[in-house]
């Protein structure tokens, strides 16, 4: 039987190239995004104690409404915004979920989806499998901030959507109030929808402000807002995540969402229903990894890398100018197999492979796994 493709021209994602690398050659694994440190004992004994009462069954469609609770309590906490638990908020499978299930909502075929690159891979096969078109705009190099004129100038009558993201990844760059401003005059009087993925909204650093849509109730009105457990509480495993929405988009998105994973894991979702109401652990992120951050800038000032600003996420990119002249994949491959480290080239971040001569690193390990592969990279 033939399958006429409906994504002809992706492969499998270079995060599992890396990672399946990574294994074969022992190597230090600096590329795939996830904590190799343990996860809150804490948390973990809420699962199991969820289990034994019990909670192992069909969660409600939208998520516990205890979970939903808790994520309304700390939207208000954070972001002085009164969320309906019952009506905008729906747990997911993950953040990466919570974004191609808001544009399954919205996109018909021929619409315009405006993301920023270098993007996260998910993105331009989100919007093409949905029958959409990606407008893929370049992030300035090195700052990596968005050319506002540029986005102007590209929308036009198809324009669906705008993708943001930040804290961003592959660059960790952040998005600021000017970059709000900016945002809000595009799209007022427009029928554009916003999706904004904010599954790093804790892990931001230098004490700047996470500037999530939700804080801004012109832009909240038109978004869909997409998190991830997984990257506060350290269980990339868990997939799971949530989406926020205002109540008519939303019930359109519960459609959708019914229909493919229709609920998630019961017993995680009662445990971070309970554990989401200690403050501290969410508030205390942004010290702790930016400690990480700050240790490995340190380890790699040894080396004869050129490390690039980052001001979140788990992520720090890296120009190599003085150490090659390969392609970005070609630097990343080698570095696995003879030196001993993965890497990401920055290059797959792109649609058309735009290549800045730049790796990104993931600094969301233990220090001596960052010490070690410094030591390896000291070498090159």
């Amino acid at each position: 039987m033939h399958i006429q493709s409906k994504l002809p021209n992706v492969g499998t994602t270079i995060f599992s190239v890396m990672s399946a690398l990574a294994t074969e050659h022992k190597a230090v694994n600096l590329g795939q995004g996830f904590p190799d440190y343990p996860m809150s004992e804490e948390l973990t004994a809420k699962v199991y104690e969820a289990m034994k009462q019990g909670q192992n069954q069909y969660a409600p469609m939208p998520g516990l409404m205890s979970l939903r609770e808790s994520i309304a309590e700390k939207v208000q906490h954070l972001y002085k915004t009164t969320i309906n638990p019952d009506t905008e908020i729906t747990i997911t499978p993950g953040g990466t979920y919570a974004i191609y299930s808001a544009f399954t909502t919205i996109l018909r075929p021929g619409d315009e989806v405006i993301v920023f690159e270098p993007a996260y891979d998910s993105y331009i096969p989100n919007i093409e499998i949905n029958g959409g078109k990606a407008i893929p705009l370049p992030l300035t190099y090195p700052d990596y901030k968005i050319d506002w004129e540029l986005v102007r100038s590209s929308i036009t009558a198809k324009t669906k959507a705008i993708l943001i993201n930040s804290p961003h990844n592959p660059t960790g760059s952040v998005l600021d109030k000017n970059d709000i401003e900016e945002l809000k005059q595009i799209v007022t009087d427009s029928n554009i929808f916003i999706i904004s993925d904010e599954v790093y909204e804790h892990l931001i650093y230098d004490d700047l402000p996470h500037e999530s849509i939700l804080k801004y109730p012109e832009l909240f009105e038109r978004s869909f807002v997409c998190f991830s457990f997984g990257k506060t509480y350290h269980c990339t495993g868990w997939k799971l995540g949530y989406c926020i929405a205002p109540a008519a988009m939303m019930k359109e998105y519960r459609k959708v969402h019914q229909f493919n994973a229709f609920c998630c894991f019961t017993p995680a979702q009662a445990a971070l229903a309970d554990y989401m109401k200690n403050k501290e652990v969410y508030l205390s992120l942004p010290r702790f990894m930016q400690q990480k951050r700050d240790y490995f800038i340190e380890l790699m000032k040894n080396t004869k890398f050129d490390l690039l600003t980052t001001h979140g996420s788990y992520f720090i990119c890296a120009s190599y100018g003085r150490i090659s002249d390969e392609s970005d994949k070609d630097l990343a491959i080698r570095l696995t197999k003879e030196a001993g480290v993965a890497t990401i080239p920055v290059s797959a971040f792109y649609h058309n492979q735009k290549d800045d001569k730049v790796l990104r690193f993931c600094f969301s390990k233990q220090n001596r796994t960052l010490q070690q592969a410094v030591e390896k990279l000291m070498k090159i």
